[in-house]
């Protein structure tokens, strides 16, 4: 029987452990950021241990960092693990996208960009959304301090082999219905936990014609499935992205491997998930789970159970309601799952020669600071600016509000980011999880539309 790409992958990477149970594996690269890279240090050097591969270490600030004075850090924790991070790496000999290079910005966007990311590769990072990177055919996941520590010290980790899901994705995508919906849609009809104890591999003709952006969003939410992994498998358009960057050698030689990573014909998966996308529609979260959301055109749904009599009253929202009827206040265009460059030009399509509307504070984070500079050069964000968008310095930002940007208290915000948890965003934040182009057209008419419609009127 054949393999799965993802068996081909952690096959190669296995150095002792029976299938069943953990299993030690090679870890290729190791991403790291301020928040949880200091107790693992520590860790180091309390055992007196050195780091095994600082070559293969990398590390970017994203998660605290202010967006307006970049280097005006106020908030004291901040400050420190910021502060510490920076001397990790000069102790340890670790390569650091400073604060303010032209190289630093969001984890998931950084690996990407200077093509550490690469097929085949074990990937590991100190945040629940590595999945990212396994839209270029890697097995990408998130790992907990102790883990970073251990990966640290002996560059391996144990682990326990997933089952396998394929999510079959056919046909074409309407005119103003994107990634994000196609993620977002699969989690409202399965919920937050169909992909556990599963790596999910997204596969289809629908995916296949997807931009490497596109898939990385798929992949990014691969976790609010409840997966710790999202794959697709590297093709022609993976490696148009990767060529070029900067830590891209022998392209050629190196795709001739690539191209053996694949799922077999005859490979078995577990649980095979088809759906397509010809009629689907902009999604909209309602709720305070990626779960609680829908079609545009959808009333919510009636209360359930607890869970759901709960996210109405947090959201001050209720049943039969629908998008178009939630109170904005915020948008938001960030995160590393929709702040890359493609989504700002699509979302600019959206408001060139409009306003924001006067109820609406709306801002703009691009992922990473070479992000910034591309939108720059080709003027979009003149387009936000001149809208009456903020245009911001690169980070986290408003998607988890560990740094000064946060939505108001019982404010709601349309966000391009991942989680829409009580408080994610802010002390009694409400937030709605849309793509790039709902919230900017969010953003200009003041409540959600339909961006099916507006997008024929460009």
């Amino acid at each position: 029987m054949g393999q799965t790409l993802f068996d081909k992958i952690w096959q190669n990477h296995v150095i002792t452990g029976v299938e069943g149970e953990p299993q030690l594996l090679y870890i290729d690269l190791h991403l790291i950021h301020e928040v949880t890279s200091p107790q693992a240090f520590e860790g180091l050097r309390l055992q007196n241990r050195t780091l095994r591969r600082p070559d293969l270490t990398f590390a970017t600030l994203d998660h605290n960092v202010p967006t307006v004075d970049i280097f005006n850090i106020q908030d004291e924790i901040a400050n420190n693990q910021i502060r510490a991070l920076q001397q990790n790496c000069k102790d340890f000999d670790v390569k650091l996208f400073d604060m303010g290079s032209d190289e630093q910005g969001i984890v998931h966007m950084v690996g990407p960009e200077m093509g550490l990311t690469q097929p085949g590769k074990t990937i590991v990072c100190g945040d629940s959304h590595t999945a990212t990177h396994g839209a270029f055919g890697a097995i990408a996941f998130g790992i907990g301090t102790s883990e970073v520590e251990h990966v640290f010290a002996t560059q391996t980790l144990w682990q326990i082999k997933p089952k396998n899901l394929k999510i079959e994705v056919t046909g074409d995508l309407p005119q103003g219905v994107y990634a994000k919906d196609i993620i977002l849609y699969l989690i409202s009809q399965y919920g937050v936990d169909f992909g556990t104890g599963y790596a999910l591999e997204f596969a289809g003709e629908t995916i296949e014609a997807l931009s490497m952006e596109s898939r990385m969003t798929l992949c990014n939410m691969a976790i609010e499935a409840g997966a710790k992994y999202g794959l697709v498998r590297p093709d022609d358009t993976t490696y148009t992205y990767l060529e070029g960057r900067p830590y891209i050698h022998n392209l050629e030689h190196q795709r001739t491997h690539w191209q053996k990573l694949y799922s077999d014909k005859d490979a078995h998966f577990d649980k095979v998930i088809s759906l397509d996308v010809s009629h689907l529609e902009p999604q909209v979260t309602w709720g305070t789970s990626p779960e609680m959301g829908g079609n545009f055109s959808s009333p919510f749904p009636e209360i359930k159970n607890g869970n759901d009599a709960r996210a109405y009253q947090y959201m001050s929202l209720q049943p039969g309601q629908t998008a178009k009827d939630i109170p904005l206040g915020y948008v938001f265009l960030g995160s590393c799952t929709n702040a890359r460059l493609s989504d700002l030009i699509e979302a600019s399509h959206f408001i060139k020669g409009r306003k924001v509307h006067p109820n609406i504070t709306a801002i703009v984070v691009p992922g990473s600071r070479q992000v910034k500079k591309q939108a720059e050069s080709l003027g979009i964000d003149t387009l936000f600016k001149e809208a009456g968008f903020e245009w911001r310095e690169p980070g986290c930002s408003m998607c988890l509000g560990m740094n000064p940007d946060q939505v108001p208290d019982g404010v709601h915000c349309a966000s391009t980011s991942n989680r829409n948890f009580e408080g994610r965003q802010g002390k009694g934040a409400r937030t709605h999880l849309v793509s790039p182009a709902m919230a900017a057209a969010a953003a200009i008419h003041g409540h959600f539309v339909d961006v099916r419609k507006v997008a024929k009127s460009l």
